[in-house]
């Protein structure tokens, strides 16, 4: 069997360019870099764009005495043209753009403006990047607990254009949900297979 242990570390990259042709809300870097090869010696000068994020959080909202979960409901330009509807149902999302505010923070207050919801404990489940080739983003996504007896409506920042619309499920309904291929980014399937694997321990630690 093959050692899992890295072979290299970030000594072994050498940066000789970086460039930014694109400075907006997010940030592109063209970077003219080289690295060492697994057989020996450096490779050639190799050029890389870099989509550059903020780091990002996730919550899935679950009430264990009602057994249910909650979802919001978005416009997301990056479907646009990949499937019947770009509006993707997914979990409470924000970016860590506000400097030195913990994680926990970030997502209760997202929680807040995305769903109308209070978090309370929270379990992480991951810490990941969705597409190193071509990204840094780097997301952690929890389930928290929420009462969602009165969750519903539409939610958002007005100022950031946010029209989020909340979807309240019974946890019966996630693995319908996954098989109609109505949730299919990253972080929400992580999440709700982990809550679908992990929901006994969860709710005895959770429920009253």
């Amino acid at each position: 069997m093959n050692d899992p242990k890295p072979v290299f570390t970030a000594e072994d990259v050498e940066i000789l360019e970086r460039e930014t042709p694109f400075q907006g809300f997010f940030r592109v870097e063209r970077l003219t870099l080289r690295h060492r090869h697994y057989q020996g010696g450096w490779g050639a000068p190799v050029k890389r764009e870099l989509f550059v994020r903020p780091p990002a959080a996730a919550v899935l909202p679950y009430d264990p005495v009602r057994g249910e979960i909650l979802l919001v409901e978005q416009f997301r330009v990056g479907a646009l043209e990949w499937r019947d509807t770009p509006w993707c149902l997914e979990l409470v999302a924000g970016l860590a753009d506000k400097d030195g505010e913990p994680v926990a923070d970030l997502v209760r207050r997202e929680a807040l403006e995305e769903a109308g919801v209070e978090i309370g404990a929270m379990r992480r489940v991951a810490h990941y990047m969705p597409s190193p080739g071509g990204s840094n983003e780097r997301l952690q996504v929890f389930v928290g607990q929420a009462d969602l007896s009165g969750a519903g409506g539409i939610h958002g920042v007005a100022d950031e254009g946010e029209d989020i619309r909340v979807v309240v499920q019974p946890v019966s309904a996630i693995e319908s949900l996954l098989q109609s291929g109505r949730v299919d980014n990253a972080a929400s399937l992580i999440t709700l297979q982990w809550l679908l694997l992990n929901r006994e321990a969860l709710d005895r630690e959770w429920r009253p």
